[in-house]
Order: C-alpha cells, then structure tokens, then sequence
C-alpha cells in the first residue's frame, strides 16, 4: 500500500512540475519519503558538505530570539532544511545539506535573491551534513 501511494504521489509531482506556472516548494523530508516508499528505507549518514549560513551572533540577550524567529519566518517558504545551532558562543541558522560547493553557490544565490535584507549575512561554510545512503 505504501508502495502503491509513493508512486502516485510521484507521479502527481512530477505532473504538476512539468506544468508552465506551477511552481512546487517542499520540505527535502517529502523527497526521502518518497524514495523511501519506493526503493524500501536507508540509513541517514554524516557526511562532510555545505550549508549556507544565513545568521550568526553571540548577542546573548537577543541571539536565540532572533535566530528562532528568523527560523519561523523562513519555515514553509523556502526548499531547504533549516538548522538553527548554539556553538557556544553562537547561535547560527543555517540552511541545506549540500554534498558540493557548486550546489551551495548556486542555492545562495537564489536565497539572497529571494531575501536580499540577509544577503551580508549569508555565507557558505563547511559542515557535517545529513545525507540518505
């Protein structure tokens, strides 16, 4: 029965990113989900890769409040997961699992077009990212 779902699911997708004018945003999770339902379950792994950064501050009275709330205005409106992380003495948002720094590059750029007020905060950084293997 899942199985069954997954395809429809895809198909339906697929169906509709093919259509002129319709534009479909979602979160990575329904991807995996999808591959999930039709290829059986893998292992989440850590792997070296990019994020885009989007935030940082040690502010300590206001850094967590505006990293939270950077993180609910941005929840729902853009493709990519986004991770809000204290590294002490930091809270940073950042944003992707992006196995390339090509891939990174080209996110940001769309990121900053799409929100140019954060584009002197965006950056792209090193990280340890969550990869399906």
């Amino acid at each position: 029965m899942k199985f069954l779902f997954g395809i429809i699911l895809s198909v339906v997708v697929t169906s509709l990113d093919s259509v002129p004018g319709v534009e479909i945003v979602q979160d990575s999770t329904v991807s995996v989900l999808l591959d999930e339902a039709m290829h059986g379950k893998k292992e989440w792994v850590e792997i070296d890769g990019y994020r885009v950064q989007i935030y940082s501050s040690n502010k300590q009275q206001k850094a967590k409040t505006e990293a939270l709330d950077l993180e609910t205005r941005l929840k729902g409106t853009i493709s990519q997961t986004i991770y809000v992380q204290y590294v002490s003495p930091f809270w940073k948002v950042r944003l992707g699992d992006f196995r390339s720094y090509n891939e990174a590059k080209e996110y940001k750029k769309l990121f900053v077009q799409q929100y140019p007020s954060l584009m002197g905060d965006t950056y792209i950084v090193r990280d340890k990212i969550s990869v399906l293997q």
